[in-house]
């Protein structure tokens, strides 16, 4: 079993869906986890519905898109633990719109989200990590950066970015002992998808070689496995976790 013993992760977007599932994973594993949401409402929720588990984080709610919040928080993270081991890039929304049904403030919003909040971040860490001389951080990417999707380009266009970012990350970072990959989920059961109606559902399986869809969990221990040290020659890839599915 993966341990995590006195590991500090950070979860962005860890209140709900696949980031939830995340920050369990790794509070199963001893880690102290500090998970990220949007808003004071949807942190407390998560929050105490994670102690109500008997699982302790803390979460805080700053502005992604915003450096200067971003920074603040994290450097008040660095602060109080002393150290800051795994950042975990997972918030981010979808798209679904034909192009010319997107209004550009739109496609600025996902762009601010999916790619300019894991630039922050991640941004704001490096330093810490660089002083530790190691460090590991982690984004949510997905199948449509691989196969793109008939519609709502500007979700698969921002995790094109996040595979870039990933990968030159990487690359930049190795020096200093600090590993950047992805994980690109597929077709996974979160409350978005276990909402959809059966025939909606069943065209989608017969496209997975493994015959169903991921469960959250699937995704989290991909996770833990290139956050661990069983991963620590793997730097620069984009995990697919998507069953061998084509969209």
């Amino acid at each position: 079993m993966l341990d995590f013993a006195n590991k500090v992760v950070i979860v962005t977007g860890g209140t709900r869906g696949i980031g939830l599932e995340i920050v369990r994973a790794f509070c199963e594993r001893k880690a102290q986890v500090i998970l990220f949401g949007s808003k004071l409402d949807t942190v407390k929720e998560a929050v105490l519905k994670l102690s109500a588990e008997g699982k302790m984080v803390c979460g805080y709610y700053p502005n992604l898109s915003n450096f200067e919040e971003v920074a603040n928080t994290i450097k008040d993270i660095y602060n109080k633990y002393g150290r800051i081991d795994i950042l975990i890039n997972n918030a981010g929304i979808s798209a679904s719109k034909k192009i010319e049904d997107t209004d550009i403030t739109e496609f600025e919003k996902i762009m601010d989200l999916n790619v300019k909040a894991i630039f922050n971040t991640s941004k704001a860490v490096v330093p810490y990590m660089k002083q530790q001389h190691t460090g590991v951080i982690l984004n949510t990417s997905s199948m449509v950066s691989i196969y793109g999707q008939p519609s709502g380009a500007s979700y698969p266009a921002s995790k094109c970015a996040v595979n870039g970012l990933t990968k030159s990350l990487a690359r930049e970072l190795a020096p200093f002992n600090i590993r950047v990959n992805a994980i690109a989920p597929g077709i996974i059961n979160t409350d978005m998808v276990s909402s959809l109606p059966k025939e909606m559902i069943e065209p989608l399986v017969k496209k997975i070689p493994l015959g169903r869809i991921g469960e959250p969990r699937d995704v989290a221990n991909a996770f833990l496995f290139l956050a661990s040290d069983m991963a620590s020659y793997i730097t620069g890839a984009i995990l697919q976790v998507d069953g061998a599915a084509t969209n």
